[in-house]
């Protein structure tokens, strides 16, 4: 079933609580302005906006925010649809329109203006507390997102090739207002690659699909594995194995811990789960998530610090094994998002993750 997706401005603004916690990034570091410009700190400020045409372009938006008042650059030939479709009520902004064969944004600013490269570790912060209006969106998506997935893996057979899958994937989301920017379909040929782009190979008697969705600036990411006729002994074995190892960082994931801190559990249960100890090496883990596909990926002693509602999107991976949800810190625990009662799940550490989705 494909939804109509509201625009960001019609679900809520949580732009006056963005706007203090940037300020107090403003006032820590004794600057006069903060030049936000990268998609995942234009499109958080300001509430989802969509500040692309091309997913492979540069932003043609960017916020200056000062304690007199925030600044939006736009591109003059991209300002109207801004103002309609984009920014809601922007009574709170003034709009510089700037041609589009000029700098995005001038050559000088206030000389004591902090520009977004050199506060990356504070915006992390002040963005990864997910507000009210941008949590019932990203509750949305997610929810989306995996019926998206399960709606492609009931709809394929053995000999669609790994591109028509993806297109399924890709046509689906896209329908819902969720662009695409990453689908990965790998068949029975192609489970030996961690990032399988689609190919024409068919998928044979099992697939990964692999999608990361963004809507409202929020990015949504999801694993899942579709077999055709009886499980491998050996294949459910290691699955269920990583399942564990995944157990090892959600356990993890709480208030306050480092980034690094949960890193380093995580990968020490790959040992303690039967996989070779340095596995973790050969793919990325995962990390925190929201406005970038991992915001930021988590390395080994990084000390960004978990906070209550943020997500996260943790997948440990092992050959022919990988397991990927997106998640939310909350005062109960962990929380999955990504979430369809249509695919089957097992329980581990007290949380139901998806299993293999079998058919005939």
């Amino acid at each position: 079933m494909i939804r109509g997706a509201p625009e960001a401005s019609a679900l809520g603004t949580d732009r006056a609580a963005k706007r203090a916690r940037v300020l107090d990034v403003v006032g820590r570091r004794g600057a006069s302005a903060l030049v936000l410009r990268s998609y995942a700190a234009v499109s958080w400020y300001l509430d989802g906006a969509r500040t692309h045409v091309s997913l492979a372009g540069d932003p043609i938006a960017a916020v200056v925010v000062r304690p007199g008042g925030d600044s939006v650059f736009v591109f003059a030939n991209e300002a109207d649809r801004m103002l309609a479709e984009e920014l809601g009520d922007a009574s709170d902004l003034e709009v510089v329109r700037v041609p589009w064969h000029e700098p995005l944004l001038p050559a000088t600013l206030d000389a004591t203006a902090l520009d977004e490269a050199d506060a990356a570790a504070d915006l992390r912060a002040a963005r990864a507390s997910l507000l009210p209006a941008e949590l019932a969106r990203y509750r949305a998506l997610c929810r989306e997102v995996a019926e998206v997935m399960t709606d492609a893996a009931l709809a394929a057979s053995p000999a669609d090739s790994e591109r028509a899958v993806a297109a399924h994937l890709s046509g689906d989301l896209a329908a819902r207002g969720i662009d695409p920017l990453v689908t990965l379909v790998a068949g029975r040929s192609r489970l030996a690659h961690r990032h399988p782009l689609p190919t024409d190979a068919p998928l044979g008697d099992r697939a990964m699909l692999v999608v990361c969705g963004r809507r409202h600036g929020l990015i949504a990411n999801a694993t899942r594995w579709l077999r055709f006729g009886d499980p491998d002994p050996t294949e459910a074995d290691a699955a269920r194995r990583i399942l564990d190892v995944e157990a090892a960082f959600l356990d993890a994931t709480v208030p306050g811990a480092t980034l690094g801190d949960v890193f380093a559990v995580g990968t020490a249960a790959y040992a303690s789960h039967g996989f070779d100890p340095h596995e973790w090496t050969r793919h990325h883990q995962g990390g925190a998530a929201g406005y970038a596909g991992r915001d930021p990926r988590a390395v080994p002693g990084i000390d960004d610090v978990v906070q209550l509602s943020q997500p996260f999107a943790w997948n440990p991976t092992a050959p022919g094994a990988k397991v990927e949800d997106t998640v939310l810190v909350g005062a109960a625990g962990i929380e999955v998002l990504t979430l369809d009662p249509r695919w089957p799940t097992v329980c581990v550490a007290g949380r139901e993750r998806p299993a293999e989705l079998r058919r005939v």
